[in-house]
């Protein structure tokens, strides 16, 4: 937690305006999940729906309202009344009370643009709607925060009448008055500008002041923290930054910006970012931007051997922060370019007794070279590096031996089979033949590879692939171009990474699939069954 007791509070709004980001669809329990993990994490406001926009968040606030939470608000979002009715009379005013939540979050119209041409009413009549719905549920004893639509472009075309709609909310209850940039196409300059312009206005105030940028202009994280520098106490944004067109301000950006570099207090304890992203995004089903500051996996990732050389002998001397603050952790990445020591770094994990100087490490780092000019990449396949270290080390022991393998396509699929594989493997001078039918070739090869080695080494029917990447490597030859492919095991409690390149897709398939399975008996010191 950060020393500095000036904080700011963290409003994420991942289950609302996150999912109206292309591609996302929470299940309720999706929404329950996600609200327990940012809750456990420590933000000061969660805002998870609009309730009157569908039944599945009205079914979402019922069972949220049982759950108790220990560091947020459970936050419903609505819009102000419709124009023509009352709020008692307005459906989704009266959704918003029946998700008897503690805080509610209204948005209304803060450019003229928008009020006479898209809700087609008079200026005066949008002021009112604000006044009446920010009064109707504050006098419900709700704490109400004002959502000020594209205030930003409202103000830089009519700045009286955008502040005339934040005054309306202050004076009728709001507590908080967030700042939206909707279309995301403001400059940090702008933001800073117009958001000390409403703090010197609403001084004399209680009311906080709130800033909600869009990233369509590239900028929601950067006019975020510039809001912040003018006085903003309220960041708004999605956990990930998914959100509507571009996204939404990322909070696993903002987060650690404010937290670690400015000194504010924004969550109690910020080493679970990097889990808490990463549960989110498996439970929205998708992947987490390697790329992403911070939480992604290559965010502390060392390549170069001038880096690398760098980092371990002073970490801050090419990185910007310790890993371990937001819970992440550094990696080094092998290639041709690491050099020696991160070679010996890692072969040294494995407990082999080899120093940077030796022979046999240079030995290991002129077969990496090679593989690497013939396609190979060790980055993301550290089990094939291990691998490769046994062999160059003369430590490798084959645990089994292709005799032969054919695999036969077949169109049109027969209930939704379109390969046949035959492979012929030898263990301990028995032979044994297995035939696999899949979803294409390196499924039935997969297949029929498990079904002959499981009877001489039964652990590896725990084995699985939950990943398969290919990649192209020189198309000047189109089909007959060099393949790399990549493949991720799990055995359910460890996770691998192994390589194959060949210009045959199903050749390189098979050299990942072999070591997937080689790796597993090496580290599980695994004999075959007699």
């Amino acid at each position: 937690m950060a020393t500095n007791q000036k904080k700011i509070q963290i409003y994420d709004s991942t289950l609302r305006d996150g999912a109206q980001g292309e591609g996302i669809s929470f299940t309720v329990e999706d929404k329950l999940a996600i609200l327990l993990e940012l809750d456990n994490f420590g933000v000061a406001y969660i805002e998870a729906g609009n309730p009157g926009s569908n039944p599945k968040d009205l079914e979402f606030f019922k069972r949220a309202s049982k759950l108790k939470l220990k560091n947020a608000r459970l936050t419903a979002f609505g819009s102000t009344r419709r124009k023509d009715t009352t709020c008692e009379d307005d459906i989704g005013i009266q959704s918003l009370l029946e998700a008897n939540t503690q805080t509610v979050a209204i948005f209304g119209k803060c450019w003229d643009l928008h009020v006479t041409n898209v809700l087609g009413i008079s200026l005066p009549e949008n002021l009112k709607m604000i006044e009446e719905t920010i009064r109707f549920f504050h006098t419900k004893g709700k704490e109400v925060v004002f959502d000020a639509e594209q205030f930003f472009d409202g103000y830089k075309a009519n700045p009286d009448y955008a502040i005339a709609a934040l005054d309306a909310a202050v004076k009728n209850g709001a507590s908080a008055l967030v700042l939206c940039d909707t279309n995301g196409g403001c400059f940090p300059e702008e933001i800073t500008e117009i958001t000390t312009a409403v703090r010197k206005k609403f001084a004399k105030t209680k009311v906080a002041i709130g800033i909600h940028c869009h990233n369509d202009s590239g900028l929601a994280t950067a006019n975020s923290l510039a809001a912040v520098n003018s006085g903003a106490t309220q960041v708004q944004g999605t956990i990930i930054g998914f959100g509507e067109r571009t996204g939404n301000a990322n909070l696993a950006v903002i987060i650690p910006n404010l937290q670690l570099k400015k000194k504010y207090s924004c969550v109690p304890d910020l080493t679970k970012l990097t889990t808490t992203c990463n549960r989110i995004a498996e439970i929205t089903n998708i992947a987490l931007d390697n790329l992403m500051p911070y939480v992604g996996k290559y965010a502390f990732s060392h390549k170069a051997g001038m880096h690398i050389d760098g980092v371990l002998k002073i970490p801050k001397s090419f990185e910007h922060i310790d890993p371990n603050h937001v819970g992440n952790e550094r990696r080094f990445a092998l290639s041709e370019i690491s050099g020696r020591k991160i070679i010996a770094e890692k072969v040294n994990g494995y407990q082999l007794g080899l120093d940077k100087n030796s022979t046999a490490i240079a030995k290991i780092l002129a077969r990496v070279k090679e593989l690497e000019h013939n396609g190979y990449i060790f980055e993301g396949a550290d089990a094939s590096f291990f691998i490769v270290v046994l062999k160059t080390l003369e430590l490798y022991k084959p645990l089994f031996e292709l005799i032969s393998f054919k695999v036969i396509n077949e169109m049109p699929a027969i209930e939704d089979t379109t390969a046949t594989a035959v492979i012929k493997v030898r263990v301990n001078n028995e032979a044994k033949l297995a035939t696999g039918e899949g979803r294409g070739p390196v499924n039935a090869l997969d297949i029929a590879l498990r079904k002959a080695l499981c009877s001489f080494y039964p652990i590896l029917s725990s084995v699985s692939l939950i990943d398969y990447k290919v990649r192209v490597l020189d198309c000047n030859n189109a089909t007959a171009s060099r393949v790399r492919v990549l493949i991720t095991s799990t055995d359910g409690t460890n996770t691998w990474s192994t390589v194959g390149v060949s210009r045959d897709i199903v050749k390189a398939s098979y050299l990942a699939l072999v070591e997937s399975m080689e790796y597993k008996l090496i580290m599980d010191k695994t004999k075959p069954l007699a």
